[in-house]
């Protein structure tokens, strides 16, 4: 699964411009203004070897292959520095230098899109599943999921990671034997104004609000705990453009809950919730990525289903009260769309079909967010996490 920053794109053909945009870093490569670099973190069980790199033409929606930008083992989700020098790779693996943990990998971004490893670190527990910077871009926020735990990393000037700063241990269980049979931190999201970090932990059913010490990069000792529904199984999460809204995407009941936030205190109060799945669907599914889109309008969430294609609904944000609507859902074209992304521009979606190897290209809409497939896609083995920087 996204959680967005607020990065500064600045546009090559019109140098005096700058376009507030959503987790974009900028990256001196190419002159062209609609041509970026995506990167992509598969798992590398079946084939793929690390993180992948692809130019996008945002003209078009044509992907071309750049090849292996670095060896990485199961790099299932990516971040960004906001100077855009540096990438950040969780490793979703159980064992790390013969410790029961995963681990998380710095690269250096270079001019050919290649990554150079500056380092790697234990992430202090198993199968790290996300990583986000906080706003300031010196600490590295990861959640263990199967390890069921937190852990914050410094960003050391050169790019390498330093040693955990703050370390979070959760305990418990919920209802669903299978999964929720201990923690799960599935991912984690910083407040706008870097004051609260909030984890959704799938296996506790729960949003756990930590304050966060932004100069120490420490979470705080007595976190709130918001409690979802049983069985829900809470899995990424976004704020909204205005900051008073959070939405969390539920795995295991297939559904996206809006909760109003309160700046001054970081808490949360449920105030709807509603399925994604599409009308007359009977079947098995599970849920994984929640976006918003660049101008705040839109939230995009997918559908793993079991039996069929996977797909994404796509719902309109009500300005003033922050509540959702259903506007469609669509298919991704390929069985379980672990991830999604929205490009630079908000003119295309691009979906990461892992049990399809495909990452298929669609065009959005920008003022009714309706997406129309684009008839361009490519083939990775079980790509997982998709991420853009701009060149």
């Amino acid at each position: 699964m996204t959680l967005n920053y607020l990065r500064l794109i600045f546009r090559m053909s019109v140098p005096l411009v700058i376009t507030l945009a959503l987790n974009l870093p900028t990256f001196a490569m190419a002159p062209s203004s609609q041509e970026y670099i995506l990167y992509v973190g598969p798992y590398t069980e079946h084939g793929s070897k690390g993180i992948y790199a692809y130019r996008f033409d945002a003209s078009t929606g044509k992907l071309t292959p750049l090849g292996l930008a670095a060896d990485s083992a199961a790099p299932s989700f990516l971040t960004f520095s906001p100077s855009g020098k540096f990438l950040y790779a969780v490793n979703e693996t159980s064992s790390y230098n013969g410790q029961p943990t995963g681990a998380v990998s710095a690269f250096a971004i270079q001019p050919a899109g290649k990554l150079t490893l500056l380092n790697q670190v234990a992430s202090r527990g198993a199968d790290p599943a996300h990583i986000i910077l906080d706003r300031t871009g010196k600490y590295a926020l990861v959640a263990n999921y199967t390890g069921g735990s937190v852990a914050v990393f410094p960003l050391l000037k050169d790019g390498r990671l330093g040693e955990a700063s703050s370390f979070v241990q959760h305990k418990g269980h919920s209802v669903n034997p299978d999964r929720q049979e201990g923690p799960h931190a599935h991912a984690i999201v910083i407040s706008p104004d870097n004051r609260f970090a909030i984890v959704a932990d799938l296996g506790l059913d729960q949003l756990v609000v930590y304050s966060f010490n932004a100069a120490k990069g420490m979470l705080g000792a007595n976190p709130q705990i918001v409690k979802t529904a049983p069985g829900a199984g809470p899995r990424h999460l976004t704020f909204g453009s205005s900051g008073r809204y959070l939405y969390v995407i539920n795995e295991l009941q297939s559904t996206v809950v809006t909760y109003s936030y309160d700046t001054a205190t970081g808490a949360l109060h449920e105030l709807q919730s509603l399925s994604i799945l599409p009308k007359g669907f009977s079947g098995k599914s599970t849920a994984a990525e929640i976006e918003i889109d660049p101008a705040g309008k839109f939230i995009y969430a997918s559908n793993r289903a079991v039996a069929e294609d996977g797909s994404i609904a796509v719902f309109a944000i009500d300005p003033g009260k922050g509540t959702l609507a259903p506007v469609e859902t669509d298919s991704t074209a390929g069985k379980t769309p672990r991830n999604f992304v929205i490009d630079p521009t908000g003119s295309w979606v691009l979906a990461a079909n892992q049990d399809s190897d495909s990452i298929v290209v669609f065009r959005r809409d920008t003022k009714t967010g309706h997406l129309t497939p684009a008839g361009e896609s490519v083939q990775l083995s079980s790509p997982v996490c998709l991420r853009f920087v701009t060149p």
